[in-house]
C-alpha cells in the first residue's frame, strides 16, 4: 500500500493542480508574451504529468494517460465560463509528454 501510495499520490497532486489551472476563468494577462508563454506552460505541465505518470504506469501508458488527461481537461474548460476547450491544446500537452518521453529515451541510451 504504501508502494502505491507512493506512486500515485504525486501523479494524483499534479492532476489537481492541473484541474485548478482549468477551472480559473480566465488566466491571460493581455501582455505580448502571454500567447506564447502559456503554450510553453502547457508543455511544461504535461511532461510533467507524464514524468509523474511513468513511474507507476510504464512509458507507453504514462503517455497515453497524460494525453487521455489532456483530452479531459480540455473537456473540463467547455465547463468554465471564459474558457474553451481546444484540440490545439490537446495536441501541445501531448507534444510536452512527447518531448519529456524522448529526452528520457535518449538520455538512457547515451
Amino acid at each position: 500500500m504504501k508502494r502505491f501510495l507512493s506512486l500515485w499520490v504525486p501523479v494524483a497532486a499534479w492532476c489537481g493542480v492541473i484541474f485548478a489551472f482549468s477551472a480559473t476563468p480566465d488566466l491571460s494577462t493581455g501582455l505580448a508574451y502571454d500567447y506564447p508563454l502559456r503554450k510553453a506552460g502547457h508543455l511544461a505541465v504535461f511532461a510533467i504529468l507524464w514524468l509523474l505518470a511513468r513511474r507507476p504506469l510504464g512509458d507507453g501508458w504514462g503517455f497515453a494517460f497524460t494525453v487521455l488527461y489532456a483530452a479531459g481537461d480540455e473537456w473540463h474548460q467547455t465547463f468554465v465560463p471564459g474558457r474553451a476547450g481546444a484540440v490545439s491544446d490537446v495536441l501541445i500537452d501531448s507534444a510536452g509528454a512527447l518531448l519529456a518521453l524522448t529526452f528520457v529515451r535518449r538520455r538512457a541510451i547515451l
